[in-house]
């Protein structure tokens, strides 16, 4: 089976662990269950399924009685503790550990470059930035860069940027695009990044309210009453409209300057907690 540095979900394991053992020998989910400890035969059983859980103090078993070393017990306690986060604070920390433990190792979480460039605002900045200023510098790049950031940090994206494949330079040493667009896939850590860079892009759009001229940007919204087919035709023509919007801005080979769009579609009432059944 897959080493455990390759996983981002720990019911998965378990369950591909079981399958691996089973196909090999006699093993069952009485005897996995007995090892770690449980009462229950079918308990590790329902785990992989997602009727139970694990308390850390159980993950703990759990780990020993699958023989991982020291680091793999490590990392499947935090995955874990991500699996049952109880909000993205939590589950950023527990895969950020995650991602601490495969580096160690010199090993690559293979969504852990997608949960690091949605992670924060400068990624997906820079990677438009530095291909639309050939030969600027670190120091040029951030002084484009709304909100202010340091050489520092730029260096410090760039360097990302191109170790996880989303920009290269060229023989002269200015950056260029490997893909024209970044998407997120269906993924376990990714969504909770990128909640949290709509939160930070939210937080600069208020700020571009004030600090940006309205000529250099374009603010507008809707209060509308929609039934839940509304809803959801709505839906598919803002995705319907990202892609568009997506093919004009790629149509062209220049940038003159970076913009982010944010589209958002929320409730405004708590009516649909209200009705029975």
């Amino acid at each position: 089976m897959k080493d455990i540095l390759e996983y981002t979900g720990y019911r998965q394991y378990i369950a591909d662990y079981y399958a691996d053992r089973k196909a090999k020998s006699a093993f069952t989910w009485p005897e996995f269950a007995n090892a770690a400890g449980f009462s229950s035969p079918v308990y590790l059983k329902y785990v992989s399924e997602g009727r139970y859980n694990l308390s850390d103090e159980a993950a703990v078993r759990v780990a020993q009685a699958m023989k991982l070393a020291d680091f793999e017990q490590g990392y499947f306690c935090e995955m874990v503790r991500f699996d049952h986060a109880k909000n993205d604070a939590e589950k950023k920390a527990a895969f950020n550990r995650m991602l601490a433990i495969a580096d160690a190792h010199k090993a690559k979480i293979l969504e852990g470059d997608s949960f690091r460039f949605f992670s924060d605002w400068k990624n997906p900045v820079i990677r438009e930035l530095a291909p639309a200023m050939p030969g600027a510098k670190p120091l040029a790049l951030a002084h484009a860069c709304r909100p202010k950031v340091s050489a520092a940090e730029v260096s410090e994206t760039l360097k990302f940027l191109v170790s996880a494949d989303l920009l290269r330079k060229d023989e002269d040493g200015n950056y260029l695009q490997t893909e024209k667009s970044v998407t997120t896939g269906p993924m376990n850590a990714t969504p909770v990044a990128v909640r949290g860079l709509h939160r930070q892009m939210g937080e600069i759009a208020l700020e571009a309210i004030e600090g940006v001229s309205q000529d250099n940007r374009n603010f507008s919204g809707l209060t509308l009453g929609v039934t839940r087919g509304a809803y959801e035709e709505i839906v598919k023509e803002i995705a319907e409209f990202r892609k568009r919007v997506v093919a004009i801005a790629t149509r062209d080979d220049e940038t003159d300057e970076v913009y982010r769009m944010n589209i958002q579609f929320f409730p405004m009432t708590n009516k649909g907690l209200n009705k029975k059944g």
